[in-house]
């Protein structure tokens, strides 16, 4: 149920117009400004200059940051982000580490000037301290922004920021971070933007209330200072640069690097082709003890160069599963960004009006105060950037020119497990909280032509990092037992899906004492890490803590455990949303998302699934099972049997879609000259009549493409999700009520599977619709 708190309205922000932003700043804030007759003026070269050295500052506030932090956050992991923004906020220039942290930094900084350019007022040497996720600038409490005007004779010139993830402000558990949270007051307390620097000077006051929430105050003071630090060497080198080419020339560059991206993108998108592409996906129990599906859903328009995506009939704000706009906003940015302008220099201001976003209020991805949104990051906002992908992939599939740039879902989201307690090692009793951060390595989903990178990182962090391993040994009491990628977590396809890793780690010796373990994540029942055009969705994600093992803290062991079965014990599958212990006698183990996989499995060439299974990236079951690879005595890959294999495994998908009777030995050979393709699997022919998809491997016609009405003419499987390959957890219900099944659609007359999904049995079948628009 939604609670309503009179006046909470006030701390929100959304998109404004320039001509509204100004009607509500102070008039004794001055603006520098130039111009459109000023941009034109710039020449080439200085442009190019000019525009390169704003990249390299931003670059350095990075090692700034890097090299003050205390955290291995933001030393290990590279969790942070900086821009420089004009006078009003838009931003001119991002950096490549976290995407997210800076999809709403405007939203904050549009913010600010409205409710603190009167009062307290905003002046040269100023900093201000935001945590507060309904104003931006982060997606979570946890996120914590430095905003620093720069001035410059007098006028406001632009603004620089500094954002990384804090490891604990406060809040019920450690790490701030509670499943079982009410609302946001059993949350770390969020802040709007508060004067922490005055006229260059610190102010000790606001600085101590800052610290003194957190568990780990010193950790939390470092990576004030080194945010303050990084704004401040930025703006120091940006009034070098207006020194040497004059304001008005730096602020020319600065508007028409947001007005090059702008164009940049609009001409790609004048070239893709109009349509509707729809999505839906959902975050898995909305707090501790909850076991329901909570759906997200969005339908991207695009219409000659702007998108619109609608994310309209998502479900209500429930439990902890929340994020406030600004977190919806950042998952589109850091999906569009990578996706879509990856070749466009990111001067986010420019790309961001390239799109509008619609959505109901009160809703998980639009939530409004009170609602718990401590899971916001990796929960909402990046399941619905998840489905930004799936849309985009969708509409750049559609283009042969941009096939190249089609991209499944990379590791769905992030596995949350948060271990904290009193690290004894040496005499000592020293508190800790420590986010496993091994995680970061997900796999990447596949392309048209390329198989997922294994282990490559995050889509929305470009510059993410796993840490060393004996790094986290030495910062926290654990040992690793192993750290590896796992075999058949990718997903299958014609093109198969990065694989993830997993990670085992017990008490080092000298503890005694139970650990506190927080965990959360999504994709354990309805896989989050989808494939596309057929392909298979990446591995379930897991976790366990396995109680007794046998051979606790290594005391004694004669070598070291290295897989589940050789821990003994007994393992106890840890929820998508709750808490536990790690006692010393237990081990816990981590398996993150791999990509999902591009094109039906049984179209990979079979000399790739034997080199997969050389690498062991694939298991020979699997490669039998799923791909309907047979090996020889020899190890060779037997071509006879392989295609009496994958013939097989068709058959087997006619007769459980009810098809009596299928010809596979007849094959058509469809005239594609004058067909618009939609996907590695389906084509649009006779376009000046309305348009029929046709199966582009057998010329089947399967029926009109207008408003999806030929979805309901494919073949259709609903199986165990099992089926989807030994990646897949076999039991659903350890999570949620619902029922869930492996459900694919497929050609009916050669069977090759278009679209592969472990979801609910009430999941919606795709709807979308391609048309060019009069």
């Amino acid at each position: 149920m939604k609670t309503t708190i009179p006046g909470s309205d006030k701390f929100t922000s959304r998109p404004i117009s320039p001509e509204e932003l100004l009607s509500r700043i102070s008039p004794d804030l001055h603006l520098h400004h130039v111009d459109d007759e000023r941009v034109g003026q710039v020449d080439a070269l200085t442009y190019e200059v000019v525009r390169h050295r704003l990249w390299a500052i931003t670059q350095e506030m990075g090692e700034t940051l890097r090299r003050m932090s205390g955290s291995h956050v933001v030393t290990e992991s590279n969790d942070f982000n900086f821009s420089i923004c004009d006078e009003l906020g838009e931003q001119v220039q991002v950096g490549t580490y976290n995407i997210g942290l800076i999809g709403s930094m405007d939203l904050a900084i549009y913010w600010t000037l409205q409710h603190r350019s009167h009062n307290p007022g905003i002046a040269d040497g100023d900093m201000f301290l935001c945590n507060d996720p309904w104003i931006g600038g982060g997606l979570h409490q946890n996120d914590a922004a430095i905003l620093a005007p720069i001035f410059h004779d007098g006028r406001l010139f632009g603004w620089t920021t500094a954002i990384a993830h804090q490891v604990d402000l406060g809040g019920s558990r450690p790490g701030s971070f509670s499943p079982s949270a009410k609302d946001v007051f059993d949350e770390a307390v969020p802040t709007p933007p508060l004067k922490i620097v005055r006229d260059g000077v610190l102010q000790q006051d606001v600085a101590d209330a800052w610290v003194r929430r957190s568990r780990l105050p010193h950790m939390v003071g470092l990576d004030l200072r080194a945010k303050i630090a990084a704004n401040k060497n930025a703006a120091e080198r940006i009034l070098r640069l207006i020194d040497k080419y004059g304001a008005d020339t730096v602020k020319a560059v600065m508007r028409r690097m947001m007005n090059d991206a702008e164009s940049r993108l609009r001409a790609k998108l004048e070239n893709l082709p109009d349509g509707t592409w729809t999505a839906v996906g959902y975050q898995e129990q909305s707090r501790t003890g909850e076991r329901n599906l909570h759906a997200i859903k969005v339908a991207l328009t695009k219409q000659r160069d702007r998108l619109v995506f609608d994310f309209r009939g998502t479900a209500e704000q429930t439990g902890i599963i929340n994020c406030p706009y600004p977190g919806l906003r950042a998952g589109v940015v850091f999906t569009v960004l990578p996706l879509l302008a990856g070749d466009i220099p990111w001067a986010a201001g420019g790309l961001m009006r390239c799109f509008e976003i619609i959505t109901d209020e009160d809703t998980i991805t639009n939530a409004s105060f009170p609602a718990a949104v401590g899971k916001g990051p990796f929960g909402p906002a990046w399941g619905a950037g998840n489905l930004v992908a799936e849309v985009l992939a969708k509409m750049l599939d559609a283009a042969p020119a941009h096939r190249r740039d089609v991209q499944s879902i990379c590791n769905g989201t992030t596995d949350l497990c948060v271990v904290s307690g009193v690290d004894v090692r040496g005499g000592g009793r020293k508190g800790f909280v420590s986010p496993i951060f091994d995680v970061m390595a997900g796999g990447y989903g596949a392309q048209v032509h390329y198989d997922g990178v294994d282990t490559g990182g995050r889509l929305i962090i470009p510059s993410a990092r796993a840490p060393d391993v004996e790094m986290t040994e030495y910062l926290y009491p654990l040992v690793a037992l192993w750290r590896r990628e796992q075999t058949d977590s990718g997903g299958p396809g014609r093109q198969r899906g990065g694989m993830s890793g997993s990670v085992c780690y017990v008490q080092h010796p000298d503890q005694d004492t139970p650990m506190s373990l927080v965990v959360s994540g999504n994709g354990k029942a309805a896989n989050q890490n989808v494939g596309l055009a057929g392909g298979y969705p990446g591995n379930s994600q897991l976790d366990i803590v396995v109680r007794d093992v046998a051979v606790p803290q290594l005391v004694g062991a004669e070598s070291i455990p290295g897989d589940l079965d050789q821990l003994g014990g007994e393992a106890e599958v840890l929820p998508c949303e709750g808490e536990s212990v790690l006692g010393p006698n237990d081990a816990l183990y981590l398996h993150w998302q791999a990509g999902g996989g591009y094109g039906d499995p049984l179209l990979r060439p079979a000399a790739g699934v034997g080199e997969d299974l050389l690498q062991v990236r694939v298991s020979q079951g699997a490669a039998r099972d799923v791909y309907g690879v047979v090996l020889g005595e020899d190890g060779e890959v037997d071509t006879a049997a392989t295609d009496e294999a994958r013939r097989e495994i068709r058959q087997r998908r006619a007769q459980r879609s009810g098809l009596s009777a299928v010809d596979l030995e007849t094959v058509g050979e469809p005239d594609l000259r004058q067909a618009r393709r939609l996907d590695d699997n389906l084509a649009v022919v006779d376009s000046a009549s309305g348009g029929s998809v046709v199966c582009v491997h057998c010329a089947t016609v399967i029926g009109p493409v207008a408003d999806g009405a030929f979805v309901s003419a494919l073949a259709r499987t609903d199986s165990l999700p099992t089926e989807a390959g030994p990646h897949i957890w076999s039991d659903p219900s350890v999570y949620v009520d619902a029922e869930i099944v492996f459900r694919q659609l497929f050609c009916p007359g050669c069977l090759t599977a278009v679209y592969s999904r472990v979801v609910p049995v009430d999941h919606p079948l795709p709807d979308d619709v391609y048309r060019s628009f009069a």
